[in-house]
């Protein structure tokens, strides 16, 4: 009695369990899983596809789990076969079935990886804008070349229009990501990566570093937002307003480390900036 009890409270706590974290997944904002643009809505349906399939073994190994705890416990007097070796339905279960699902996900991330090359523009009819990103200590820089601005921890783009980040890093390897938009590729010190995103609607979406880089990295976050066009350009016009620039000697002061940096904007920027800061630690920038 006293065991049976036991076992009804173990199940009680697990669906109890379940029930919380199906409860808690329901009632706060999960990122990735609401997805604001093209990249990020594959990236969300390959995440619920594999976890899918991984279920097709995880669930009925752990339902088999509990049953055979309960069928051969202590006292239950079950049938003892030591010289049981061999079952071909089993074998043909545990192994065929693994083979299946790993065949289906190979096959799956085969396309997957191609489709969703982070290298690979986005072709809707609209001209790319390009942002380059800097990941410094503990902060992010974006450059917009073609409309002479910078700003530091705040990026804005029109909605429907492909992103193309080119991405470096002036501290520790870092990654950029924006959850809502996908992404997440590494930044590092002289090199160059790319990012093709686009956002499908308005709206401002949390941007951050995936990678640990210090003590400043909780704070290392960005905010991206999309807007129609006309705000865009809006915002563009007024931020060349701002009589500050970001010359290379302006540049070594917010290259500096700081925690918790504000969000800053430059209405100029000096010519081929980014560049430069790529090519400081290779033999070319050197010799500059």
């Amino acid at each position: 009695m006293k065991k049976a009890f036991k076992i009804v409270i173990i199940a009680l706590l697990l669906i109890a369990t379940i029930a919380l974290t199906g409860f808690y997944i329901s009632t706060h904002s999960i990122p990735v899983l609401e997805p604001k643009g093209l990249i990020g809505m594959k990236e969300r349906e390959l995440i619920i596809t594999a976890s899918l399939l991984m279920l097709i073994v995880v669930i009925p190994v752990l339902i088999l789990a509990i049953v055979f705890g309960w069928k051969y416990r202590e006292g239950r007097g079950a049938k003892h076969t030591p010289d049981w070796e061999h079952n071909n339905i089993a074998e043909c279960c545990w192994w065929g079935v693994p083979v299946v699902i790993i065949i289906i996900l190979a096959i799956i991330t085969w396309r997957t990886s191609h489709d969703l090359n982070p290298f690979k523009p986005i072709h809707n009819g609209k001209k790319p804008i390009e942002i380059q990103a800097v990941a410094l200590n503990w902060k992010w820089l974006f450059i917009y070349p073609e409309e002479g601005i910078a700003t530091v921890n705040y990026v804005q783009f029109p909605e429907n229009t492909p992103i193309h980040f080119e991405i470096t890093a002036d501290a520790p390897m870092n990654s950029f990501w924006i959850p809502q938009l996908g992404g997440q590729i590494y930044a590092m010190p002289a090199m160059r990566t790319s990012l093709h995103l686009i956002a499908n609607e308005p709206g401002v979406f949390e941007g951050r570093s995936a990678n640990i880089s210090g003590k400043g990295f909780s704070g290392m976050i960005f905010k991206a937002q999309a807007t129609t066009e006309e705000e865009f350009r809006d915002w563009v016009d007024a931020t060349r307003g701002f009589d500050r620039s970001l010359t290379w000697s302006e540049y070594q002061k917010l290259v500096e480390p700081s925690e918790y940096h504000p969000i800053s904007v430059y209405g100029e920027v000096q010519e081929n900036l980014f560049d430069r800061i790529l090519l400081q630690y290779t033999p070319e920038g050197h010799a500059k």
